[in-house]
């Protein structure tokens, strides 16, 4: 392979064909550069990782108490858990996502923040469907200790609120089943999301039916490809 691009690993998923992929951009530094597609679909970049970052530092910063207890919904690269583990608060953090394959890169460590979470006690991955588990309450998250309450969820998967990585993903932004997950939040629990758009009000005046305060928070970051900034939102619920 050049060592402007390489292929690191491509597998079959439930979702079609997921790659990981490294390249350097001489243009823009001499780093890497690590992406996930799938199928023809770029789904994340190491490149654009403040609004992930941002989803686990607003999310925690509307979190009251220590030893806290927290579920990250999607691993991707990592960032967003990584940054819930630099808060010290975090006693325990519940990594949920669908594919076998994700979660492999990060154990086998192909993925440079794979060393991180594996070598952080607190870190624990559970695969699953984040959006099963998060509608059945009797069960729950932690596959260990069923009907669990958590003092965070921070969820990373669908591209927006109306924009959805598997159609079947759709059912969930509904004040039934958000209201199922908020179930597994203690009083006062947060839940926040991230979004590739603006903050909706539509969206938002959803959330207010099952959380008592709802506040959206635009991320902007440098953006080369497009010449500029690029912003994505934020959302963070307060039960």
């Amino acid at each position: 392979m050049s060592r402007l691009f390489e292929e690191i690993d491509s597998q079959a998923s439930p979702l079609g064909q997921i790659s990981l992929r490294r390249r350097t951009i001489p243009a823009l530094g001499n780093r890497d550069i690590y992406e996930v597609k799938l199928g023809d679909e770029f789904l994340m970049s190491s490149m654009f990782v403040a609004a992930e970052e941002a989803l686990s530092t607003l999310g925690l910063a509307a979190v009251q108490g220590d030893s806290l207890s927290v579920v990250v919904g999607g691993l991707g690269l990592g960032y967003t858990a990584v940054a819930a583990l630099n808060d010290e608060r975090i006693a325990e953090l519940l990594v949920v996502d669908a594919l076998e394959t994700v979660i492999g890169w990060h154990r086998d460590e192909l993925v440079p923040l794979g060393k991180t979470l594996n070598a952080d006690p607190r870190n624990r991955y559970v695969q699953g469907s984040f959006f099963d588990l998060a509608t059945d309450p009797q069960t729950g998250f932690d596959p260990e200790h069923a009907g669990k309450t958590f003092d965070a969820i921070l969820l990373d998967i669908d591209h927006s609120p109306s924009e959805y990585l598997n159609p079947a993903n759709a059912s969930f932004y509904t004040t039934e089943n958000l209201s199922l997950m908020a179930q597994q939040l203690k009083p006062e629990g947060v839940f926040a999301m991230w979004s590739q758009n603006l903050p909706d009000p539509e969206f938002e005046a959803l959330m207010k039916t099952v959380f008592s305060r709802v506040e959206s928070h635009v991320v902007t970051f440098d953006n080369p490809f497009q010449g500029g900034e690029a912003t994505n939102s934020v959302y963070v619920c307060v039960k």
